[in-house]
Order: C-alpha cells, then structure tokens, then sequence
C-alpha cells in the first residue's frame, strides 16, 4: 500500500466577493487550500447579527463555504437564500442565521465554521483572519477619522490609512501554522482597503506572511473602486499594502491585458469606477514578476475575474513551486 501523495498548500487571503469567485475554480484542481477570510464587516445581516449577538460578522465567511462546498445546487441556494419579505428576517440570509446558530451551541465561531463545512462538505479549510469582531477604521487625508467598514467608501475623501480595534486582536493558530506551511500564498482579489488589509492587520497575521518562505502573488483588481482606490494604478495597490504592512513582501502580481469594452467602461463610469491602469514598468521596478493575462469573465454589464483562468495560472505556479522545491532538495 503506498502513501497518497500530499497535495500543494495554498493559502489565500481576502473577503468580499472576489474571494469566493476565485475559490470556485480553485476548488477543482488538487490542491490543499486554506481560505483566511476577512470578519471586519459591520454592514447588512452580518452587521446586524454581529451587533445583536456579539458574534464575528458571518458573511464573508458564509460565502466561502459556499464557493468551496460541493453539495447539490439547491442545497447551496438554500444556504445563501436571502429573505426579502419578512419583517424581523428582511435582509437576513439563511446561511449568516445558521452560522449564528452554530455558534451559539458551539459556543466558538471557529467551531461552528468547521461544523457547517462537514455539512457543506468543503472542499479545504475557512478560517476566520480572528475569532473575534473587530472594527475597521480610517484615518483619511485630510486628518479626519471614520469608523465601520460599510461606512469607510462613502467618507468622499481619499483615505490615508486604515487599522483595527482593538489592539490586542489575537490571530487563530491554525492560521499561523497554514501560512507557515504554505507552498503558495495569494492575496486578492478584493476591496483594497476593507476586504484585503483588515486581514493583514490582524497582529502576527501580516508579520507571518511577510516571512513565510512561499512565493505570494496579488491578483491585482480589474477596476478601480469609488471611495478606496479611485485613480489609482496598480502600483499603487502594491504601495498601499506594503506602507500598511512596512515590508515589500509580494513576489508577483496578476494582472489583466484583456480591453474591457467601452460599453462596460460607461457603466462603471456612472460608479465613479475605471479599468485599473497596469503600470507594468513600475511594477516591475519595484521587483515584481508582472503575469499579464487575458482573466475576464462578463456577467451582463459587470466583470469579475475569470474564476478557471486565474485558478489554472495559480496551479502552474503552484506546481512551478513545489517542482522548484524538490529540485533543491535533491
């Protein structure tokens, strides 16, 4: 009888909806994944239960398992079913009310989490960035602070800096020791400032990945957002997380060379949102390994990143990695 060959560990880093739009094409190669989700929302169902019951924001979280269940579609609907007509339930979906329940019998979010994965039969591992709420907040340029993760987009100012309460927020071991372990590590896609940095402010969370030995890529986002990252290049992405973080830790970055058509551009434009401009020789004078690839998937009049072609990049990376790995070893 021969052992099963250990499958490559990638840990990704995010929150929103780019997180799980990824997950759903990655789930299908044979890789060990780690999903580190971000628990700063403060908005919706999740903002609610969070306040009422004094539990981390469902969520994003809640999202993710679903990207990474395999069960019958129905079942998937079911738990991310969002009631509309009903006073006391309105809004509330019905995944973010059974993580709230679990936890509760549970006594642990993180818990509760692992339990509705066995249900879902997930494909990998959801760990909260902390098993705990947390407030995000952001000090803007004009020296003015704003405090809530729903309410930082629509300050109307550009934003200096964002950080977290409290301090002493204290990161999961099990995240600790995947980051550790990781043979790749990918953050993004997702809202610069509240869905990818409140995970690497998490104390030890940001200074863990900053020293892992895994290669880290960014998957650099398509457009840029109203309220965090109007004008900005990708260079300045890269700039925003490596001041917050005070190291340069990024090895490569992800990014689109497909045109987006001008159909689309006009409706972003009425967001106030535009394709990100990849300044692809600054990026690579700040010492990253620029891929640029076709990775747009449309869905009516918006764009998402296109979940096989992005999980299919990551997997040659992955598998450059772990060959490079054995290489040396031998």
């Amino acid at each position: 009888m021969t052992n099963k060959p250990q499958q490559p560990k990638i840990v990704i880093i995010g929150g929103g909806t780019g997180l799980p739009v990824l997950l759903r094409g990655l789930k299908h190669f044979p890789v060990d994944i780690t999903a580190i989700v971000t628990v700063a929302d403060d908005g919706g169902s999740s903002g609610r239960l969070r306040d009422e019951l004094d539990i981390p924001p469902p969520g994003d979280v809640r999202n993710v398992l679903a990207a990474l269940s395999d069960v019958e579609p129905l079942i998937e609907q079911m738990f991310q079913h969002r009631f509309a007509k009903t006073k006391e339930l309105s809004g509330h979906s019905l995944g973010n009310l059974i993580l709230a329940a679990m936890t509760s019998i549970t006594g642990d979010f993180v818990h509760a989490i692992q339990e509705m994965s066995k249900v879902l039969n997930v494909r990998g591992k959801v760990l909260p960035a902390a098993n705990q709420s947390v407030v995000l907040h952001a000090e803007l340029e004009d020296g003015t602070f704003i405090s809530g993760e729903s309410r930082i987009p629509y300050s109307g100012k550009k934003i200096k800096r964002v950080f977290l309460t409290p301090e002493d927020i204290k990161p999961l071991s099990e995240t600790i020791h995947a980051i550790r372990d990781a043979d790749l590590i990918v953050i993004g896609p997702g809202s610069l400032y509240t869905s990818i940095l409140p995970n690497l402010l998490v104390p030890a969370v940001g200074q863990e990945v900053c020293r892992a030995k895994a290669k880290k890529v960014y998957i650099c986002n398509l457009m840029t957002q109203a309220g965090e990252t109007l004008d900005y290049t990708a260079s300045d992405h890269v700039k925003a997380i490596y001041d917050h973080m005070k190291c340069a830790f990024l090895d490569k970055i992800l990014v689109n060379n497909e045109d987006i058509p001008s159909h689309i551009k006009l409706r972003y434009k009425e967001e106030y949102a535009q394709p990100v401009h990849f300044d692809i020789e600054t990026l690579k004078e700040m010492g990253l390994d620029v891929i640029q690839e076709p990775i747009i998937s449309y869905e009516g009049a918006f764009i998402r990143h296109d979940t096989n072609k992005v999980a299919s990049i990551l997997y040659q990376i992955l598998l450059n990695e772990t060959e490079t790995k054995i290489y040396r070893k031998n």
